[in-house]
């Protein structure tokens, strides 16, 4: 079920709100279980039992690494919970992959599983695996109650994409949490927000790119539209189904962690990665790098730490060539940075935004490719090393058609919209602002729901990892 659709927004969301909050407390994070594995199973059925088994596993695990911790059982259990998670993913989310690219590299014709991907398993893995290690290393006690930890694993707002949750940064807010009018009208306005930059931006952007890997009157002024479009569709789908899930996080009563800074003004790419994706950022950072040393170590053992993480970042954004190839990008270009030229880089003042731009638009490139043959081609064409002409009458029409929600686009990139929001709150009278974002709000309800009944492009890019 998608946060951008009609089932959701007018059946299954009042219907679950409606039941929440006219549910006794003790009894919320029941009812918020409940309606999470209704939401997974409408789109997974059968791979529900999946999720509750996996997470049934890890209770169990986190209830016998508390009591044993320290001892050689509790080391032994913590080992096997992290292999049975790391398996499942591996088994469901890369074994077709790697059969694959053994039989191309081998000339063998190995048969496929076609194991189709459970949705979110990349996300609700990654949550139970920090949850396993945290209780591990005894920074937060083993949950005993089995429904907080299912509340806590499922809960629907950020089951499916994110952001990835820490079990500490929640574990009291399960046991006790409070709802007030400011919370909810928070959630509210930033689910509205997130909703806007999903259904009205970034589904327009997805047919953007669409058209131009589709025409057959391509032009190099057209390809690097497309790098622009698909840079702000990736964004805007994904920071859009963030501050959904944020939304709804307040409005029961959590708080999650922010996952996007605007990432696109940085000015390396150094501070790219800690604006962009900041949950999977700092997870990787906490469970994997740290744990490998980090930056403590001499110059060739931080380069191959910097070369894993970022090998596995690529790979859990897809299992595909591109997405390895993507995040080896990133590595090359973090190693450069960190032993060379960070500080003088970062002292440019308009450089630096310009090279950070060049390098999101090529890496987003490489990342929305179909095959590395067509990425290739992409990037000889924006070079004008592919035979197109600069400019094309095709390339005219669709610019003059999509240049506004291209500015859009630009714009909400920045945080020039948060900030005029802050100085029209700042300076308008109260009741004025009172009266506004309520109607700026049903605004962008009701023109998302136009576009969603007109059957616009809307499936969530994250969906697949």
């Amino acid at each position: 079920m998608l946060f951008s659709s009609i089932t959701f927004l007018y059946y299954f969301l009042p219907a679950m709100l409606l039941v929440y909050f006219i549910a006794p407390k003790d009894f919320r994070n029941a009812v918020l279980v409940l309606f999470s594995l209704l939401f997974y199973a409408w789109g997974e059925p059968k791979y529900v039992f999946l999720m509750t088994g996996t997470i049934f596993a890890g209770y169990f695990a986190g209830l016998i690494i508390g009591r044993y911790r320290g001892s050689k059982f509790g080391k032994i259990t913590y080992l096997l919970a992290l292999f049975v998670c790391l398996f499942l993913l591996a088994y469901f989310k890369y074994a077709d992959f790697f059969i694959k690219s053994f039989s191309d590299a081998t000339g063998l014709s190995v048969k496929l599983l076609n194991i189709a991907l459970p949705i979110g398993i990349s996300f609700y893995t990654f949550q139970l695996i920090s949850y396993i290690i945290d209780v591990y290393r005894g920074d937060v006690e083993a949950q005993k109650d089995p429904v907080k930890l299912f509340a806590y694993i499922s809960m629907f707002p950020q089951l499916i994409a994110g952001p990835i949750v820490r079990y500490r940064d929640i574990e009291k807010t399960l046991s006790e949490r409070g709802v007030s009018f400011d919370s909810v009208r928070e959630g509210i306005i930033r689910f509205a927000m997130g909703l806007g930059k999903k259904v009205i931006i970034a589904n327009q952007l997805a047919g953007l790119c669409d058209i131009v890997k589709t025409t057959d009157n391509n032009s190099v002024l057209f390809m690097w539209t497309y790098a622009v479009a698909a840079a702000l569709h990736i964004y805007f789908d994904f920071s859009g189904y963030s501050d959904m899930a944020i939304g709804l996080g307040k409005i029961l009563g959590f708080t999650f962690p922010e996952n996007f800074d605007y990432p696109y003004i940085s000015g390396t790419i150094t501070e790219f990665w800690r604006r962009w994706h900041m949950t999977l950022g700092s997870w990787f950072r906490d469970y994997v790098y740290i744990p490998m040393g980090g930056s403590r170590v001499g110059k060739v053992r931080l380069i191959f730490n910097l070369f894993v993480v970022w090998m596995l970042t690529g790979l859990w954004h897809g299992a595909a060539w591109n997405f390895v190839l993507w995040g080896l990008l990133f590595a090359v270009l973090l190693i450069l940075e960190k032993l060379f030229f960070y500080k003088s880089i970062d002292k440019t003042r308009v450089f630096k935004h310009i090279y950070v731009i060049f390098i999101v638009l090529i890496s987003f490139v490489i990342f929305s490719g179909d095959s590395l043959s067509q990425i290739g081609t992409q990037l000889l064409d924006m070079f004008g090393f592919g035979g197109l002409p600069l400019v094309s009458e095709v390339t005219i029409y669709y610019l003059r058609s999509y240049m506004v929600i291209i500015l859009l686009g630009i714009l909400g990139a920045t945080p020039l919209v948060k900030r005029l929001y802050k100085w029209v709150k700042g300076k308008a009278p109260i009741a004025l602002v009172g009266v506004l974002e309520p109607i700026v709000v049903i605004g962008i309800l009701l023109l998302s729901t136009a576009y969603l009944v007109d059957g616009s492009f809307n499936p969530f890019l994250y969906f697949r990892f």
